[in-house]
Order: structure tokens, then sequence, then C-alpha cells
């Protein structure tokens, strides 16, 4: 099968802060069958069901979504809207779950820094939250998400925090999924712990799940050649 059989598109919906550049390792190993593209919707709304909604608006037709950690958020809630659309779900390090008050007050804390000009010191004390300790001597990779984070700038970085604030709980909804459904998470994912891609696949009939060990939350750039393994043969099945 080649790019233009699929008879879905598949779309690949970025974490907070993060665009494209966390996408690389997939454009590259999915590009010749899934044509993949990646979204910026989480740029051009301000909550997670603004979100869904341009992405939808977007991209007519049959979808097949993969989001990492806040686009997963914006994919189950494509999939909500829409399940008529939506041929398959891929959840990468994310959660179904609203914020906890303490993450809430972590998140506005995080806020009022970046507003009052303090966006490097939180960005640069986040790079030893998202990684697995295993990647923390990989400066070159450590370099790549600092640069993409501080692409996103202050505006986008204010915005997409104050979305996940504003979101409200997902998991009573996941019984309602039917569509096919991949979960992946790294172990040492500190942002979204497993438990959180357990209630998720849990929640969703026939849900698949599937923990990277020496991995953290940004799955994707840390074990690129295990996720792309996993999305290929998912993707094949589907098609």
């Amino acid at each position: 099968m080649n790019a233009i059989e699929a008879p879905f598109a598949t779309v690949l919906l970025p974490g907070l802060a993060c665009d494209a550049g966390m996408w690389q390792a997939q454009q590259v190993a999915l590009g010749a069958r899934f044509a993949p593209c990646v979204s910026d919707v989480h740029t051009r709304a301000d909550s997670i069901a603004g979100m869904a909604m341009t992405l939808l608006a977007d991209h007519p037709g049959e979808l097949v979504l993969i989001g990492a950690s806040m686009g997963g958020r914006v994919a189950l809630e494509a999939a909500r809207l829409a399940p008529h659309r939506v041929r398959g779900l891929a959840l990468l390090g994310s959660t179904a779950r609203a914020d906890t008050d303490a993450l809430r007050a972590v998140r506005l804390q995080a806020i009022e820094m970046f507003e009052a000009g303090e966006g490097d010191d939180v960005l640069e004390a986040n790079v030893w939250f998202v990684f697995d300790r295993s990647a923390w001597d990989d400066q070159p990779l450590l370099d790549r998400y600092l640069a993409m984070v501080r692409r996103a700038g202050t505006p986008q970085l204010v915005r997409q925090n104050r979305a996940m604030v504003a979101a409200p709980d997902g998991a009573p909804g996941l019984r309602e999924i039917r569509c096919p459904t991949l979960v992946v998470c790294g172990e040492g994912d500190g942002v979204t712990p497993p438990e959180c891609s357990r209630e998720i696949a849990a929640g969703i009939a026939g849900a698949q799940l599937h923990l990277l060990p020496d991995c953290g939350h940004m799955l994707t750039m840390e074990k690129p050649q295990r996720v792309n393994a996993l999305l290929l043969d998912w993707l094949s099945r589907l098609s």
C-alpha cells in the first residue's frame, strides 16, 4: 500500500509547547505509506474543544489521529464530537483526566512566570521532568527539545496551559470510544504517569496498551524506533 491508497488521513497532534519537531522520526517512518501531516490546531484555538473542532474542520473525511500528551486530549475530544469520522486513535503519553488542584496550581504559577518574562527558567527546569533519567546525558536531544518549546513563544505557552487548566474530566467518556485505540506511555513518564494510560486503556474497549522502559514523557523523541514500530504495525492493521 502507498500513501495515496490509505483509506484515511493520518494526523499527528503535538503536545503542549511542541510542534512538528517532536514528530520528525515518525514523519520519516510513516511517510511512505501513510503520509502523515502535523496539525497546528493547538496554536489556533483557546480550548481543547476548540482545537478539536478546528481539527475536524481542517481535515474532512475519515481520520486516524495520533496525539501526544495534550494532543491526545484533542484527539479524544475529536472522537467524542465526530465518532463516525475517527477511524482510530493512538494516544502517546496522554491522559483523559482533568488537572488535579496541585497540577492546576503548578500551571498557573508557570503562567505567571511566563508573563513576567521568566519563561526560560520554567522551560529549563522542565527538561529534567519530561525526560527519563536515561536521556539526561543526551545533550543534543535536550537541546532539540529546548529549541522546540522556545519556538512556541510566551503567548502560546500561556494559552495552551490555560486550555489544559480549563479542560474537563474526559475519563467518564472513554467508554463511548468505539474505534481501535493504541495507548503508549513511558514507564518513567513524570507528566502523565503510566496510571493515566492504564486508565485510558481500561476505559476504551479493546484498546492496546504498551509501556516503554527507560522512557519519559517525550517518547516520540526518546524512543523513536520503538514508537515507530508500534505505530506502523497498528496503522497497517487499520488499513
